[in-house]
């Protein structure tokens, strides 16, 4: 989902930039009445940047990476996945790809606005996990993040072969298959240490 530096016009960035600032600053407030959000901000930018790290491969005309999205939502929650998606791409590049700071908001809105169109549909209503629930909520997400890649790729600068940006997308599938049962090993793992109250803290384990 990283789109590379050349992609996208500078005026273009500039605007997703914007556009990125204003999603999450109308969402700041809550971390502001809950500093506790804080804390899962952190753990959901760590696990996010180690999930990243541990895997990703060239696919397309963008990257396959180990998101992780549906483990640190369904753990963390809606609030500190949203912050943990844009922070965890800062210190990547930071630390790792310095070049993909150029397009740190065009990458973020890949991730946080399939995630809120997630949460305002499917995640209001989830009352229970299962893996069929959980590769409902995965496809749903990574087709979000596909169209978003498709999005970038349509109005930029370098003309991009549909077959290219299709060859992208049909990579999502193999998430399909892994992360719903990472998923539930995770929530169902965490469940185990639920009376803890430093778990309690950190994670959200109302649908453990």
């Amino acid at each position: 989902m990283h789109i590379e530096p050349g992609f996208v016009s500078s005026a273009k960035i500039l605007a997703a930039n914007v556009a990125a600032v204003a999603l999450l600053g109308s969402q700041s407030i809550h971390l502001v009445k809950r500093p506790q959000l804080i804390v899962r901000t952190l753990l959901a930018a760590l696990f996010f940047s180690l999930f990243m790290q541990a895997f990703h491969l060239p696919a397309g005309p963008s990257e396959l990476h180990f998101v992780g999205a549906m483990p640190i939502y369904l753990t963390l929650g809606f609030i500190p996945t949203l912050f943990g998606f844009a922070l965890g791409l800062l210190l990547q590049g930071l630390l790792f790809e310095p070049a993909d700071l150029i397009h740190l908001g065009v990458n973020s809105l890949s991730l946080v606005v399939p995630l809120c169109l997630l949460h305002a549909t499917l995640g209001q209503r989830l009352q229970g996990l299962d893996v069929k629930t959980i590769v409902k909520l995965d496809a749903v997400y990574y087709s979000g993040v596909t169209l978003m890649v498709g999005f970038w790729l349509a109005i930029g600068e370098v003309a991009t072969p549909l077959a290219a940006w299709a060859t992208f997308a049909a990579s999502y599938g193999a998430l399909l298959i892994v992360e719903p049962v990472f998923t539930l090993l995770v929530v169902k793992g965490l469940a185990r240490f639920k009376g803890h109250a430093a778990v309690r803290f950190c994670f959200d384990l109302r649908l453990a």
